[in-house]
């Protein structure tokens, strides 16, 4: 990777990683239903009419379907779910939750599209997995008020981004991927539109809330979209896939800092048990080729 395409991967990290810490500050004046909907309408505000200034409004638009299909089980959904564990669960051990997507892909990717599963591959989900178990088993609590509801929705999330991959690849294969992006934020909003307007706060957020919000949609979901996908334009899928590994250290360094959020032994060892998975999982680990030779970059 060029050193430019490095450093807009830790930017796209830190991103992202912030986006659990708007989530955080921000879900208590909007409700999990109204702070989802916000963020997929804000990122619309920001990706549409890039969109249109490409001219690629008709491709939307010839993929409607699809896209708004994407749209739910990538954005809706997710955010959703996320959103309701950020009034629980600290800003990093939701990130931390979120490094297992890759889990969730490569079982679906390989149910669905047929990918090869190894053996090392499969003891790389068993090991990812286990990760998932030890993090959810320390902080979950199943009592009034505990986090095992949140610890819920966070893996549905991230099985919901799991399955967003394969479902990309098989219904919008070589689709514009601002037209992906946009075309889904927008889906995204249409779909939470009526729920958000039902569950809106009694009482008015404040301008801190506001500013959370924006900083959440235009930031941490429209521009991070726009990086994400010169990302892997300029330096391919799979590094741009690392960002995932990146993620949550950006989370836990941003809560610590800014909501003062405590980092304990177990998290940090079930989230080095979850990534050694996920690189064993995903083929992020090279392997020695049979008589030596070095393994090709891809």
């Amino acid at each position: 990777m060029r050193r430019r395409d490095v450093a807009e991967l830790l930017a796209l990290a830190a991103l992202w990683g912030a986006s659990f810490l708007f989530m955080r500050v921000a879900v208590p004046a909007f409700g999990p239903i109204g702070l989802a909907f916000l963020r997929v309408a804000g990122a619309a505000l920001v990706l549409v009419p890039l969109l249109a200034l490409r001219g690629e409004l008709a491709t939307m638009r010839r993929h409607w379907r699809a896209i708004a299909i994407v749209g739910l089980v990538n954005s809706a959904l997710p955010f959703l779910c996320f959103a309701y564990a950020a009034e629980t669960l600290n800003a990093g051990v939701s990130a931390i939750f979120n490094s297992a997507t890759p889990l969730f892909a490569a079982i679906v990717a390989w149910l669905w599209l047929g990918d090869r599963m190894t053996p090392l591959r499969i003891a790389g989900l068993g090991i990812g997995f286990a990760g998932v178990l030890w993090i959810g088993w320390d902080k979950a609590y199943f009592g009034p008020g505990g986090s095992a509801g949140a610890i819920g929705a966070c893996l549905l999330a991230t099985m919901s981004y799991g399955i967003a991959p394969s479902l990309t690849k098989r219904r919008l294969g070589g689709v514009p991927p601002l037209a992906v992006a946009a075309g889904s934020q927008v889906a995204a909003a249409l779909f939470l539109a009526v729920p958000a307007a039902l569950a809106w706060p009694e009482q008015a957020p404040s301008a801190p809330a506001w500013g959370m919000v924006a900083l959440l949609a235009f930031f941490g979901t429209g521009l991070a979209y726009l990086l994400y996908f010169r990302l892997i334009a300029n330096a391919g899928p799979a590094n741009a896939v690392a960002v995932t590994y990146l993620i949550p250290i950006f989370a836990v360094v941003w809560g610590g800092i800014f909501l003062g959020e405590r980092l304990t032994l177990p998290l940090v060892a079930g989230c080095a048990v979850i990534f050694a998975g996920t690189a064993l999982a995903t083929g992020m680990l090279p392997r020695r080729s049979p008589r030596g030779a070095r393994p090709a970059h891809r």
